[in-house]
């Protein structure tokens, strides 16, 4: 939830209320993403993690089922970006078990384009 104007805004659909403490994992672009995962620790990317992925199929269908994918309102944007963070730290976490790739020294993502949603 976030402050405006003193009132509290949901920023997630109110299915996914349980999720609103991971919103500084919403992040709309990839480079985004991946500058928060390098930012932060492995529990953090656990907790995300270990919640987001007892939802994705939840979400997966609340999202399929209700809009087109150029149609969504703000809130479910932003639950499909959480759920890209969840994947973007998937590999860390089941994999790597920490949060750079392993021998590779200085990468990063570099995206020229992204799609548009």
């Amino acid at each position: 939830m976030s402050e405006h104007n003193g009132a509290t805004e949901r920023l997630l659909p109110e299915e996914f209320a349980d999720l609103e403490r991971f919103a500084d994992w919403i992040l709309a672009t990839e480079p985004e993403r991946y500058a928060k995962r390098l930012a932060s620790t492995m529990e953090e990317m656990q907790d995300l993690y270990d919640v987001g992925m007892t939802r994705l199929e939840d979400v997966m269908v609340y999202l399929d089922a209700r809009f087109p994918l150029n149609g969504m309102p703000d809130d479910a944007k932003r639950l499909m970006h959480l759920m890209q963070s969840v994947v973007m730290v998937s590999f860390p976490v089941e994999v790597w078990k920490q949060p750079r790739v392993l021998d590779s020294g200085a990468a990063w993502v570099e995206i020229i384009r992204e799609p548009v949603v």
